[in-house]
């Protein structure tokens, strides 16, 4: 099973219980319909990288997605959190790239962002 499309989604999710916060930024990502399984940061080789309108016409309810994710939660109330995924696609697409998540804490989401990226 080597992925021919992959897109990315971001969600927001804030209540006191951390599942709940959680399920919510799966909804406000738009992928809170499907069963999520975890897997490791590869960009598979002749993986084409699709706008996220795209990527969700292909789910359907109920169905095993793979992803990378990237996610952070905290119980203290105004505390800047992020998270953020980064890629590297290589030039040859016959070979395979790498994604990258971050984590992390009083950094901006420029910063986190930026990170990811030199992260890849």
């Amino acid at each position: 099973m080597v992925p021919k499309r992959i897109f990315f989604t971001k969600g927001v999710g804030k209540h006191r219980e951390r599942l709940t916060s959680f399920e919510l930024a799966l909804r406000d990502a738009g992928i809170a319909a499907q069963n999520l399984v975890r897997v490791s940061s590869i960009f598979p080789p002749n993986c084409k990288l699709v706008p996220r309108a795209t990527g969700l016409k292909f789910l359907h309810p109920g169905e095993v997605v793979f992803a990378v994710v990237a996610e952070n939660s905290t119980r203290e109330p105004h505390r800047l959190l992020a998270s953020s995924i980064g890629v590297a696609i290589p030039s040859d697409r016959n070979t395979y790239g790498y994604l990258s998540e971050h984590h992390s804490f009083g950094e901006s989401e420029d910063a986190a962002g930026d990170y990811a990226e030199e992260l890849a």
